[in-house]
């Protein structure tokens, strides 16, 4: 048995451990940031929840089922963005529909493209394959229906990257490069917040972003200068942005995930946010699942994290469960008496071996 082999289980063991740790941390600062203060942290305690429960039952279904799980996550995920396009759960403006829904539909289609892909990374036959990735495909062209240009694009990124990772052995710059992908999309909304763009790149993203969308990040970057350490506190920015008091019907989010965790939760806030995001990576890294499956959920998660720079859709329920469902899905032990997959747990030495090495060899 190899020493990757051996300390498979440890491992998994404690990337739970640390992520574990990771969500504790940003519930408590987010009480920390609230404390003393007028402040409503309880969205970004039912986030976290969210998250570890849909992480938790992604890890129980992917042991039993993994293929009909991930496929039916994708279905459900694909019936809800319809659904609930013009009034998802977790909204909090009072308008027919609140700003952020669209992207909210557009983050649950990458989720359901993601769960199809890995269903059909993880199937055997061709014929379900193809369904599974037509399923995907179909679900982008969702997001054009819906008006969500940029989601169109993340869905259809997810499909294209987990059709590069059957052919990938080495999961681990793969996974690297997506969180390169994701910090890039982040430190671009904060750079066009702080104008510090070239003035024609500024002007072209502005037309793309729509100037409410900028007022807003600027507003979210001024609050976190003024507040550096523990921010405004959570869900105050409605009250201190002057761009959304004087915005009727506005949602009262900077539309950025990290610039508001940034003006409400501080510097700490961010890291945080940044860590919690770094482990479900690491997780995958770890997974002993194929490296097909590992990358297909990691291209979608750093799809999610592309549209929550950009949007709000981090606010919305269902869109973070569906996050930690499908990171769950993807780091699942493989069902009992399966065969080695040719991939590998980390970076896959020995993966074909282990079967063999629990039988006694």
């Amino acid at each position: 048995m190899t020493a990757r082999a051996e300390r498979g289980p440890e491992d998994a063991n404690a990337s739970d451990a640390a992520g574990a740790l990771i969500l504790t941390a940003c519930a408590i600062w987010s009480l920390i940031s609230a404390a003393g203060r007028e402040t409503r942290p309880e969205g970004v305690l039912l986030a976290l929840l969210a998250v570890a429960a849909g992480f938790a039952c992604g890890r129980i279904c992917g042991t039993l089922l993994p293929v009909a799980t991930a496929a039916v996550a994708a279905l459900a995920s694909l019936v809800m963005a319809f659904v609930w396009r013009h009034g998802m759960p977790g909204a909090t403006a009072t308008m027919d529909t609140a700003p952020g829904h669209t992207g909210a539909a557009a983050a649950l289609l990458v989720l359901a493209a993601g769960a199809a892909c890995c269903a059909a990374a993880a199937a055997r036959g061709e014929s379900l394959r193809l369904t599974l990735r037509l399923l995907a495909l179909g679900t982008a062209c969702a997001s054009l229906w819906l008006g969500s240009v940029a989601g169109f694009a993340a869905a259809l990124g997810v499909l294209l990257c987990s059709l590069a990772a059957v052919r990938t052995r080495r999961r681990l710059l793969g996974l690297a490069g997506l969180a390169l992908a994701a910090a890039l999309m982040a430190g671009l909304s904060w750079a066009v917040a702080e104008d510090v763009l070239p003035d024609g790149l500024t002007a072209s993203l502005e037309g793309r972003l729509t100037g409410y969308r900028v007022r807003l990040w600027q507003d979210a970057a001024r609050l976190a200068g003024e507040h550096p350490l523990l921010g405004i506190g959570p869900d105050r920015f409605a009250e201190l942005s002057p761009t959304a008091q004087q915005t009727l019907g506005s949602d009262g989010k900077p539309h950025s995930a990290a610039l508001q965790q940034a003006a409400e939760q501080g510097v700490v806030g961010v890291v945080l946010l940044a860590a919690a995001f770094g482990w479900l990576l690491y997780v995958l890294w770890r997974s002993p699942r194929s490296t097909a499956v590992a990358l297909t959920a990691g291209a979608a998660l750093t799809a999610l994290a592309a549209l929550a720079s950009v949007g709000n859709a981090l606010s919305f329920t269902p869109v973070t469960a569906g996050a930690g469902l499908l990171a769950g899905l993807a780091s699942a032990r493989r069902p009992i008496g399966a065969e080695g997959s040719p991939d590998t747990p980390g970076d896959g030495i020995g993966a074909r071996r282990l079967p063999r090495d629990r039988a006694g060899r």
